[in-house]
């Protein structure tokens, strides 16, 4: 969940506003050398990223999609979580959350992400575990990019000569 996304209503008063129009964004990617990449984000408070892939290709020197994919799911919840407890008014005093992908090969034999385990492990303060249980049982579908890589997206590809 970001500012730019638009705001998650809590179920109570989803009927009563208008849903918000999704924003959108746009970043940069250039060629650094070899599989080296730099990642520039769409505000200048942001600091580049730099990502790479592992050998054989690259040199490991930064992270790859696939683990910034997996950062992005495992923050999405962590934080979808943490927006529900502060609606529900349940005090959450830490979260810790653990991603975990699993690649396969697909029927050409390319390399996809099979699966991706999360376990999130709130610590609640004393509260009424009725809220508690409530948000534990809805917070996974506030998460935009869980929902989205899940259900799939439309990704539309361009080469630009």
């Amino acid at each position: 969940m970001s500012a730019d996304e638009p705001a998650a209503s809590s179920p109570e008063t989803a009927t009563a506003r208008k849903p918000m129009e999704p924003g959108h964004f746009t970043l940069t990617i250039d060629w650094i050398q070899d599989y080296e990449f730099r990642v520039k984000m769409d505000k200048e408070q942001f600091q580049e990223v730099l990502m790479d892939e592992p050998p054989p290709l690259g040199k490991d020197k930064a992270p790859n999609a696939s683990r910034f994919l997996a950062a992005a799911v495992g923050n999405c919840l962590s934080a979808s979580l943490l927006f529900c407890a502060r609606k529900s008014r349940v005090e959450i005093v830490g979260v810790h959350t653990e991603v975990t992908v699993r690649y396969t090969r697909n029927e050409q034999g390319r390399i996809r992400i099979g699966k991706i385990d999360v376990q999130v492990e709130p610590r609640f303060a004393e509260t009424d575990p009725a809220r508690m249980q409530r948000c534990l049982e809805i917070f996974e579908d506030y998460c935009v990019v869980t929902q989205s890589v899940r259900k799939g997206i439309d990704i539309s590809v361009s080469i630009k000569q």
